[in-house]
């Protein structure tokens, strides 16, 4: 094996430790990928791992630490992705990683500047005012990662209805961890529930995770699965243009994530009482359904599309 050979190896195999601590469905439907996509996969999620956790002050995604500098960790994490792109090592293999990757797959600054921007509305301590603010945030977060993850997938940049629809499945995940974690963000003094809802359940400020509000958080949760459903179901579309292997594994995350976004719903105001999360025989029942799902290749017909699409999301947002 030469040096270059090596030094791949060496960062994909540090990229699995990453998503394998980092996220257990992720890491389930990712072995589903054939083997050069999913180590591609792996190098993307470790960048985006790494760089959330710089954000945050974390450790594979645990408890947030401390956020007075946060906007200089955000501008350390930029320098790095940056350094990465340029192919120089950066002494951090997740950013190198990147680096590695996105040279393989042609991957650019402005495709990382999209997500490191949503890193800094949290750095400003940003909350979202409208829907259309939650969902310019979880472009930046999730929908602009899906796009990534497509282009690593091998979906060419003039495919944009198949970027989009990988936007949808972005999106759709975050939905499905923001209605989860409400009560763990509130903790963290950060709420990702629009202003405007919290005005209409008659909320005061600071005060949606409270007993006495469980009834309308779980309502103002159920209005986030209905988003995110949406999204969901017009990920399916772009999912049926992949190759069967990526299909398949894109298909099994889908049916992970939802399930969670599902269970908060169906839970009602008890779904904070404890973590909602999906067990392993649950991952390998979602993978043996996205299986046949994958091998019968027919996506859903819309009765219309989701409001929010990458294109306004992205503009409104200026990212490309």
């Amino acid at each position: 094996m030469g040096v270059a050979a090596a030094h791949r190896a060496a960062l994909v195999e540090q990229s699995r430790r990453a998503i394998k601590h980092g996220s257990k469905s992720f890491s389930a439907a990712s072995r589903l990928f054939d083997r050069t996509t999913r180590e591609r996969v792996w190098m993307l999620y470790a960048w985006c791992r790494r760089c959330d956790d710089l954000a945050d002050a974390q450790d594979m995604g645990g408890a947030l630490g401390d956020q007075s500098e946060i906007a200089e960790r955000v501008r350390h994490i930029r320098a790095l992705t940056r350094a990465a792109l340029d192919g120089q090592p950066t002494g951090d293999p997740a950013f190198d990683a990147f680096g590695q990757v996105a040279g393989e797959c042609g991957l650019t600054m402005a495709d990382a500047e999209a997500v490191i921007a949503g890193f800094e509305l949290d750095a400003s301590d940003w909350r979202p005012r409208s829907e259309a603010d939650l969902m310019r945030y979880c472009w930046h977060v999730a929908g602009a990662v899906g796009v990534m993850m497509a282009l690593v997938m091998g979906v060419k940049r003039a495919e944009a209805d198949t970027l989009d629809r990988a936007c949808d499945l972005g999106l759709a995940f975050q939905l499905a961890n923001i209605a989860r974690d409400v009560v763990e963000d509130d903790a963290a003094d950060r709420c990702y529930i629009p202003v405007e809802w919290l005005v209409e359940e008659d909320i005061e400020p600071g005060q949606h995770t409270k007993p006495h509000h469980r009834q309308e958080l779980a309502d103002m949760a159920a209005r986030l699965a209905q988003l995110m459903e949406a999204h969901a179901a017009s990920s399916r579309i772009g999912a049926a243009r992949l190759p069967f292997r990526c299909r398949w594994a894109i298909l099994s995350a889908a049916r992970i994530y939802t399930a969670i976004g599902r269970e908060v719903r169906a839970r009602g105001p008890a779904a904070w009482d404890r973590r909602v999360y999906t067990s392993k025989a649950q991952k390998i029942g979602h993978a043996a359904m996205a299986f046949v799902e994958a091998l019968v290749n027919r996506p859903p017909r819309l009765d219309h599309e989701p409001h929010w699409r990458r294109s306004d999301l992205a503009e409104k947002s200026g990212s490309a």
